[in-house]
């Protein structure tokens, strides 16, 4: 398969493995600017352009970071083109040979398959940033998931940790401080997607982890409202609305009151320093 070497789309290949076929889909919204699922489309802008901005905050480049359970690439391939080195982890090693196909000339990106819970001590100490994006719902253990992150970034490093909100209005998935024992969970961990979702976590509980762990926050955001999500059938404005008005209602809604934001904002961001 020849890699491409442009920004424009990567053609869709019928020789490929299902998996990468399922992927494509998803770039052609996350990467490519197609809107046949506008909402999605939006969503994913918002979480990307926040998730950059933390880690070029709070580590700038030249930096050595992990991509955790980075799938598809997208945010490993956006990092080595701000002049990070780049690692990618996922569970699925053959999707390292798809990210390979997207990789600009020159990227600095390494590839590292496995189970973040099963990482060596060679590798404790070794990054500057962590980048885990809508991962650790799909964990059973998330209290034991942000320890091991902490083992594996350098003193000083950053830990970045995008997730749904459990807080969210929608949400129907039980509390994870309110199961006695969550190893009944294990069984069904790692999948992918939202059927995967095992706990969608507060922010009180984010917070827990992070004491636990001796981890300090410096930052937690919550965003992507309704209209933004597209959901309780809001999807059909996104027909009628321009971009900037979507946008605009997001803002608005950043600046609400603790408690109202929590209950309108499906996503969140917490920035965590070892």
């Amino acid at each position: 398969m020849k890699r491409k070497t442009t920004n424009t789309p990567l053609p869709l290949d019928p020789s490929w493995p299902q998996e990468f076929k399922d992927t494509h889909v998803y770039d052609r919204l996350e990467i490519w600017g197609e809107r046949f699922n506008a909402p999605y489309a939006v969503h994913y802008d918002q979480r990307r352009r926040r998730t950059l901005e933390a880690l070029t905050t709070h580590c700038p480049a030249p930096a050595k970071i992990l991509d955790l359970a980075a799938a598809g690439g997208n945010f490993s391939i956006a990092a080595a083109k701000l002049g990070y080195s780049v690692t990618w982890n996922d569970l699925r090693g053959s999707m390292a040979d798809y990210v390979k196909l997207k990789m600009p000339k020159g990227a600095d990106i390494e590839f590292l398959a496995g189970n973040i819970f099963e990482l060596g001590e060679e590798y404790y100490d070794t990054f500057d940033a962590v980048m885990a994006l809508e991962v650790i719902e799909h964990v059973a253990h998330p209290d034991e998931f942000l320890a091991k992150l902490k083992l594996l970034v350098k003193p000083g490093g950053t830990i970045i940790i995008s997730t749904p909100n459990g807080a969210y209005f929608r949400n129907n998935l039980p509390r994870f401080s309110d199961i006695s024992d969550p190893s009944i969970f294990e069984d069904i961990q790692f999948k992918p997607d939202s059927d995967g979702h095992i706990f969608l976590l507060y922010e009180d509980e984010m917070r827990s982890f992070a004491q636990r762990a001796g981890l300090e926050i410096i930052s937690y955001e919550q965003f992507t409202n309704p209209l933004s999500a597209g959901h309780v059938k809001l999807r059909l404005m996104h027909k009628i609305l321009p971009r900037k008005a979507i946008e605009a209602v997001e803002s608005l809604t950043t600046r609400l009151p603790a408690s109202a934001r929590a209950r309108l904002s499906s996503t969140c961001l917490a920035i965590y320093k070892k």
